[in-house]
Formats: C-alpha cells, sequence, structure tokens
C-alpha cells in the first residue's frame, strides 16, 4: 500500500484547509486509517481516525475542529480543519491500519503498517 497525502499549505488562524490522502492497492475500504501530526522537536502526535466502519475518532484538541471522512470509491481519506489555530502548525501524516484495530489502540502509531510523505500545515497568527 502507498499513501499520498496532499493539501498542506499556508493558512492564516481561523482558516481552513482540506487534507487528502490517496492509497493504492484493492483492499482499502477494509482499512483503517489515520491521521497523525508532527510538530518540530515534538513527537508523532494522534490527530485522528476512521475505521474500516467509517467510525472516527479524534484528539481532544481538535474535536469539533477537524472532520475525517473516507471515499472508499476513490481510496481517499479526508481531513478537513476548520477554525485553525497556530498550535496547529505541523507535518501532517496519513497511515493505515490494515487490521482496522479497536479503539483505543488505534490511536498508536504503532498500529499503522503504512504512512504517507506528510504535508505540511503552517497557520500564521
Amino acid at each position: 500500500v502507498q499513501l499520498q497525502a496532499s493539501g498542506g499549505g499556508l493558512v492564516q488562524a481561523g482558516g481552513s484547509l482540506r487534507l487528502s490522502c490517496v492509497a493504492s492497492g484493492h483492499t482499502f475500504s477494509s482499512y483503517g486509517m489515520g491521521w497523525f501530526r508532527q510538530a518540530p522537536e515534538e513527537e508523532r502526535e494522534f490527530v485522528a481516525l476512521i475505521n474500516r466502519r467509517s467510525t472516527a475518532y479524534y484528539a481532544v484538541s481538535v474535536e469539533g475542529r477537524f472532520t475525517i471522512s473516507r471515499d472508499n470509491t476513490k481510496n481517499t481519506v479526508y481531513l478537513r480543519m476548520n477554525s485553525l489555530e497556530p498550535e496547529d502548525t505541523a507535518v501532517y501524516y496519513c497511515a493505515a491500519d490494515r487490521h482496522s484495530s479497536l479503539y483505543p489502540r488505534s490511536r498508536n502509531p504503532d498500529e499503522y503498517e503504512y504512512w504517507g510523505q506528510g504535508t505540511l500545515v503552517t497557520v500564521s497568527s
């Protein structure tokens, strides 16, 4: 499985962006998909995930502002980010979990076998 993330960029605080992640392969619908982010000198952290049943979970810091969704016909997972804050500045990575692990274990990046290359989101104040 190969993942290609896109949609990052520079946005002012309060603005919005939509990230996309396209997956290769024919088993996308059975995978759990996650978004993680890593700020400079910080550890990678969980942002959101959507399991194979399309149930979504969010980090507390983004709940109510971010929405994760998937389109299995396009092998694509999205992360809609609204009301962006400077603290959201990071490289955002999409990841695929072939077992669609149960929550909350699926918050752990170690559960994900495949990773995209990351897309940079910069939020200016």
